[in-house]
């Protein structure tokens, strides 16, 4: 149960945080006015200056969270759109099987025209040379 509590500091520090930066000043005013008062006059914050100076002083995260209700629902896993990403995937599988199919034909028509055009040329020459010189005699 130490993770739980844990979480939940982390949570009101980021919303304190998150107040401060987004210039939410009367609820960080207050949670810091609630902190302030629990701590004792002069003591040191975590920086190791007085909390009466309110420059620099971080609120205890221990005592936002007692002071905050904060309402955190428990974790449900988050459901993707998957029909979505499905046919993204299968339209670009698709796509690049069908690039590929292309480029496989492109290669066997060179490959036959290749062919052809060499036997062609086989051909034509076994032709003019009809009748082979005699070796020999």
């Amino acid at each position: 149960m130490k993770w739980m509590k844990e979480r939940d500091l982390l949570i009101a520090q980021t919303m304190a945080f998150v107040q401060s930066v987004t210039g939410k000043k009367p609820d960080a005013d207050q949670l810091f006015a609630k902190s302030s008062a629990v701590a004792a006059p002069g003591a040191v914050t975590a920086v190791g200056v007085s909390s009466t100076s309110p420059v620099a002083y971080i609120p205890n995260v221990e005592v936002l969270l007692a002071n905050t209700s904060v309402a955190v629902e428990p974790s449900r896993p988050v459901q993707i759109a998957r029909t979505d990403l499905k046919q993204d995937f299968q339209s670009e599988i698709r796509a690049r099987v069908a690039n590929f199919r292309a480029h496989q034909e492109r290669f066997n028509r060179e490959r036959q025209a290749y062919c052809s055009a060499t036997m062609a040329k086989v051909h034509a020459s076994l032709r003019e040379d009809a009748v082979p010189p005699r070796l020999g005699k």
